[in-house]
């Protein structure tokens, strides 16, 4: 007798950006593991090729390009499959004191972190590359709402695409498809160096958190397959932090 499990991604095809490193590697191998078939994007195509050599299965398959580039996105989409979930995780983090931000500054973040995946979607749901029924998770931030110096600019990008999901998934309901955000706290990738503390200082501030560390990829990826599969079916337009017990 088969065992029944609502969690599972058998059948399902799920696009994953970001996933040549940190919390989109992570999100990818982990589908993978639990029968997706999984559609990988980054801009290094050998560090891409590094996640997919991670991954289970032998019928995933490659979608190299930059999102920032217009004409790469209308390429891409077009050679996706249909799909049944999409993660929009790909994202760079910076740090520059408000004094200090120039315009170069905000184009940079911004159009990596959220004019990228709005077009990516845009490109998406005008192509129909999207199932009836399937799912959309945005890796966001808790930044949004726990602000620290110099992070202004990330901080107001993560907001955005939060913001984004919650008309997103006004729009798409009638398809039942389903918009939900994730946003952790401190995840142990190489984006958390960006900031200038030492790995010394990263594990001290770590204690700080009730459940005495920073998050790891995989724990991000687990939340995504729940958001990602039939478990979820009665959950969009959500914002779940992940924080470990942080504020």
């Amino acid at each position: 007798m088969e065992t029944f499990n609502p969690f599972s991604l058998e059948g399902k095809t799920v696009l994953v950006t970001g996933a040549s490193a940190g919390i989109g590697r992570g999100i990818a191998v982990t589908c993978a593991k639990m029968g997706a078939m999984v559609v990988i994007n980054g801009r290094n195509e050998q560090r891409v090729k590094e996640t997919l050599g991670m991954m289970d299965g032998r019928e995933h398959l490659l979608a190299v390009g930059d999102l920032t580039d217009a004409e790469a996105i209308i390429q891409l989409v077009g050679d996706l499959p249909k799909l049944d979930g999409i993660v929009h995780c790909a994202g760079i983090g910076t740090r520059v004191l408000c004094r200090n931000v120039a315009e170069t500054d905000i184009d940079e973040v911004f159009n990596t972190n959220f004019k990228a995946p709005v077009l990516l979607q845009t490109e998406i749901l005008r192509q129909k590359k999207l199932n009836k029924g399937g799912s959309i998770v945005f890796i966001a931030s808790i930044s949004n709402e726990s602000p620290s110096v110099g992070n202004a600019l990330y901080a107001a990008s993560k907001g955005a695409v939060i913001a984004y999901a919650n008309c997103l998934q006004l729009e798409l309901a009638p398809r039942q498809i389903r918009v939900n955000c994730i946003s952790p706290a401190m995840v142990w990738t190489d984006l958390i160096f960006k900031g200038g503390l030492t790995e010394d200082e990263l594990h001290e501030d770590e204690q700080k958190y009730p459940l005495k560390r920073y998050g790891r990829p995989e724990d991000i990826a687990n939340l995504t397959v729940y958001l990602l599969s039939d478990a979820s079916v009665w959950m969009t337009g959500s914002n779940v932090k992940i924080t470990g017990g942080s504020n």
